[in-house]
């Protein structure tokens, strides 16, 4: 990653109640291109923003302070616990969401996020995408992020996923809710959980997403 290039935005304000940043959000921007994104997170009529902004080429852009808050979340929730925005900062990653994400690009997110980790203490297991904490309005990052990726490199959760289980619709909700996903209805839920962690699953609840729910509710011991 090289030097990060100071962008400025004005919607932006102070973390609520003394909050410091707990989470990480990864989001797309659906647009065509960086400097399309970073024109509408920099208009402050639209009244949206993130903390950093990662074109396709690896350039990075910081809109907000780290320890301010950004307006890029929105509604939601995650372990139970609202006004993610005054509790996380925000990347966006220059991307349409219907194509991977560029090796630079990825290598700049690992780069960035791993020293956002260490400044702020925030583990693996705290890095989530837009969709998980925001079900049924938002699939960003979307089914193309590399989320494996990440894990290899302790940037992210990836849990061991065993053989198809049995389908029990009241045991994956409580597995999915212990770990963090927000109590929506249950297609939207499962949706959440297969963005995150199969993006390639289809159809009604199965057997492999009973083995994550397991694999997640062994990790939320």
């Amino acid at each position: 990653m090289g030097e990060v290039i100071q962008a400025r935005c004005e919607s932006f304000g102070p973390r609520r109640d003394g909050l410091e940043p707990q989470f990480i959000v990864l989001h797309y921007t659906a647009m065509e291109s960086a400097e399309a994104a970073l024109e509408r997170l920099c208009d402050p009529v639209v009244e949206v923003s993130a903390h950093y902004l990662i074109g396709e080429d690896g350039r990075v852009w910081q809109m907000v302070d780290e320890a301010l808050r950004a307006w890029h979340a929105g509604a939601g929730s995650w372990r139970g616990l609202d006004d993610i925005n005054s509790r996380s900062i925000g990347i966006e990653l220059a991307n349409r969401g219907d194509h991977p994400f560029s090796e630079p690009q990825m290598a700049a997110l690992e780069v960035l996020m791993g020293g956002i980790m260490a400044r702020w203490s925030i583990g693996p297991e705290d890095v989530i995408g837009h969709s998980c904490m925001a079900p049924g309005r938002k699939i960003d990052p979307g089914p193309r992020f590399d989320w494996h990726r990440l894990a290899r490199r302790g940037l992210a959760v990836w849990p061991d996923v065993g053989a198809a289980r049995d389908v029990d619709a009241v045991r994956f909700r409580e597995a999915a809710l212990a770990y963090g996903f927000p109590d929506v209805p249950d297609d939207l839920l499962v949706q959440a959980v297969r963005l995150r962690f199969r993006p390639w699953g289809c159809g009604a609840l199965g057997g492999e997403d009973m083995a994550v729910a397991e694999a997640l509710a062994a990790q939320s011991v």
